[in-house]
């Protein structure tokens, strides 16, 4: 069994897998990482090995614990990747990015592909049928647009995410709840249209946590996964042990 664990700024996604079958899931805050860590390890035994991805800052006698247990196999920038990085500053890359784009090429082969990762930010990444990464965009994510509508307006509500059935709000509420869901709408597919072009084989994936809450707004033909990144994670990590 393999412990597949992503980290992020503020939640943590662990994955247990059993070969290629996904045993369990599960969702927690960075802050009590070692904590829900030991416990999977306690209840999965067979656990021998713990595939790691991290944008946060974990602290290294964290680590060390953990590998009193556990063989750790971080997913660094230095690793064997399954695609040509032409991106212009690798160094500045984010490692979620590569592993999506790797995970795209692994599962889909011989295909251009877009990869959406809808989380608090919005990032767009281009993978070709050669396998060369282009790199992509950044923006802010659903969350992130109506913190700042609060945050640098005097007047304007702190609003939480809901589905709008209007293109012109009548409120301000039904205005500000527009111009966020619909506006990262028309963006997403936008960029999508753009994009495309005249490329065959092309394929877009999205992910995130709003994923599934973007996915039946957007006009393109999507393939909608909220958990891709752990999964990707799972075939990178069988895809580096194979290229050792």
């Amino acid at each position: 069994m393999v412990l597949i664990v992503d980290v992020g700024n503020t939640r943590v996604k662990a994955a247990v897998y059993e070969k290629d079958t996904l045993t369990e899931l599960l969702v927690f805050n960075v802050e009590f990482f070692l904590e829900e860590i030991e416990k999977i390890l306690k209840k999965y035994s067979k656990i021998k090995e713990m595939v790691l991805s991290s944008v946060g800052n974990l602290k290294e006698d964290t680590l060390m614990e953990l590998r009193k247990v556990v063989n750790i196999h971080v997913i660094t920038r230095d690793l064997k990747f399954p695609f040509l990085n032409k991106y212009a500053t690798p160094q500045t890359l984010g490692i979620d990015r590569m592993v999506i784009a790797a995970g795209a090429v692994l599962q889909f082969p011989q295909k251009n592909r877009l990869i959406i990762d809808a989380g608090t930010c919005v990032t767009y990444d281009f993978v070709d049928s050669n396998d060369v990464y282009h790199g992509g965009a950044i923006s802010p994510g659903l969350r992130l647009r109506y913190e700042a509508m609060h945050a640098y307006t005097a007047k304007l509500p702190l609003l939480t995410l809901q589905e709008v059935e209007v293109l012109i709000g009548d409120t301000t509420s039904l205005a500000m709840h527009s111009g966020v869901v619909n506006g990262l709408t028309f963006e997403i597919d936008g960029y999508i249209d753009h994009l495309k072009g005249a490329r065959e084989n092309f394929i877009i994936i999205l992910t995130g946590g709003d994923a599934n809450f973007l996915a039946k707004r957007l006009k393109n033909t999507i393939f909608a996964n909220s958990n891709f990144l752990v999964e990707s994670l799972s075939k990178l990590y069988q895809y580096q042990i194979g290229n050792v």
